[in-house]
This record gives structure tokens, sequence and C-alpha cells, in this order.
């Protein structure tokens, strides 16, 4: 299950939902990461400890999403969130 690294938090800026790097974490990650909707949702999942499964099962009652749909793109999500260096297994 993926979590979410220390220092990284998901802050509202210009009405656009960004990831942050605070604290010790802003000294080796600068800038930002943008989220679409769907990824404010998903980074809002994991921030509550909950994993794939659950993640996608939320995401077909959200968005009316095929089930394989939502978990083929929560999976996709969280390999880039990861590869960008905010989530840790």
């Amino acid at each position: 299950m993926a979590k979410i690294k220390d220092g990284f938090v998901l802050r509202e800026v210009a009405g656009q939902a960004v990831v942050i790097a605070v604290g010790e974490a802003s000294k080796n990650f600068h800038g930002m990461i943008n989220l679409n909707e769907t990824g404010k949702f998903i980074w809002q999942e994991i921030a509550q400890g909950l994993d794939v499964e659950r993640i996608a099962d939320d995401l077909t009652q959200e968005y009316k999403v095929d089930l394989e749909i939502a978990r083929r793109d929560t999976v996709r999500i969280l390999g880039q969130m990861e590869k960008a260096g905010v989530l840790t297994k």
C-alpha cells in the first residue's frame, strides 16, 4: 500500500490542487505537482490510508466509472506519484 512521504502536502493554489514539499522535504524537492480532480481525489484517499482496491471502488462511486478502468487509472496515477518521489510503499 502506498503512503504519502513525510513533508508532502496537498494545497489549493488559485483554485488548483497542488502537492508541495514542506520542511525537510523541501530541501530535495523543488516545485510542485499539479493534480486534476481525479488526482486530488486519489491523493486524499491515500492520505486516509486506503489501498488500491478501495480507492478504485470509491472512484466508481464518485465518478460513475467502470471498476476495471478505475483500478487501472489508480495504479497508473500511484505509479506517477511514486516516480515523482512523493509516495513510498
